[in-house]
């Protein structure tokens, strides 16, 4: 039987598909690696910046894209209407690869000129490593996220990396106070990723990919989620009296609305998909508060 999808059906799966929240995980490392330089130089540029975000958004796309077009090929998205490929047709396939691919080549382009700027390449190593473990979590013959890795792979990627990066791009060095911040990033971000898996369970298992709520139970991994979550904010609270943290690095604490939010919805709805499938546009919630109120927390005292 053939679903039938109307124009206004049609253009919300789209929206869905351009996946526009998702890029705050492009820029929630590049804000907090920058503020955590303009704390400790007292200087900001803001070119750098501008140029690093639009490469960051590049390669985003690019990960975005090609996720779907990997996904594809395995099936694990057969009943993901808001797949590229189930919107315009597998014959498809190939023109959003090399779509995809063009971002690519764009963000390394631009990264490029600004470790020509720099006269080091340590800013290009760094994303070009993010790159290589990005397309490990889902493009053959890796396909490193079927195998139950996924998270740690966005942890790498989107927390030391990627925060690692930004700073580097405002100040050519490294920093204790700046790799403590992307722990913190990159275990928010995981948050997301491991959130998406709740509502394809069964489609995972069809597709041969065993995420980590898969292994678990959806039980199970919901009470994970929560201890997850909490350790985030502990996690904080020691790294302030680490000192390593300033003191107004505890505003992220705010964003405990989010969290608290999302660990009751996924506690409350874990075994239901169509209910707990929004659970990751609240773990988002809570990744740009978070995010956003950390940066913040550098930022005002070397104002």
């Amino acid at each position: 039987m053939t679903t039938v999808i109307d124009n206004s059906s049609r253009s919300k799966l789209w929206r869905a598909a351009i996946k526009l929240p998702i890029y705050s995980v492009a820029l929630i490392p590049l804000w907090v690696g920058t503020t955590v330089a303009i704390a400790e130089t007292r200087n900001f540029n803001s070119t750098n910046f501008l140029i690093f975000l639009f490469a960051s958004i590049c390669i985003q796309v690019w990960v975005n894209v090609s996720n779907d077009v990997f996904d594809a090929e395995t099936g694990v998205d057969v009943n993901k209407l808001h797949s590229l490929i189930n919107l315009t047709g597998k014959e498809t396939s190939n023109f959003w690869l090399w779509f995809g691919n063009s971002f690519l080549i764009i963000g390394v382009l631009t990264t490029s000129l600004l470790a020509f700027w720099q006269k080091d390449v340590t800013l290009l190593i760094l994303v070009l490593l993010a790159c290589l473990l990005g397309y490990s979590y889902q493009g053959p013959p890796f396909r490193f996220g079927y195998k139950g890795i996924g998270e740690i792979i966005c942890f790498i990627t989107y927390g030391p990396l990627s925060v690692s990066a930004a700073y580097y791009n405002q100040n050519p060095t490294w920093s204790l106070t700046a790799l403590a911040a992307s722990v913190i990033v990159g275990l928010v971000t995981c948050l997301i990723l491991f959130c998406s898996h709740f509502h394809q369970v069964e489609d995972d298992l069809a597709g041969g990919k065993y995420s980590p709520v898969v292994r678990l139970g959806t039980a199970k991994s919901a009470q994970v989620l929560s201890w997850w979550g909490y350790g985030i904010y502990f996690l904080i609270a020691v790294f302030v009296l680490l000192k390593i943290f300033p003191p107004l690095s505890l505003l992220s604490f705010l964003s405990l609305f989010y969290a608290l939010k999302l660990f009751t919805h996924v506690n409350n709805y874990h075994d239901q998909p169509n209910q707990v499938s929004n659970s990751k546009f609240i773990a988002v919630s809570m990744y740009l508060s978070l995010g956003l109120l950390l940066g913040i927390g550098f930022l005002l005292p070397s104002v």
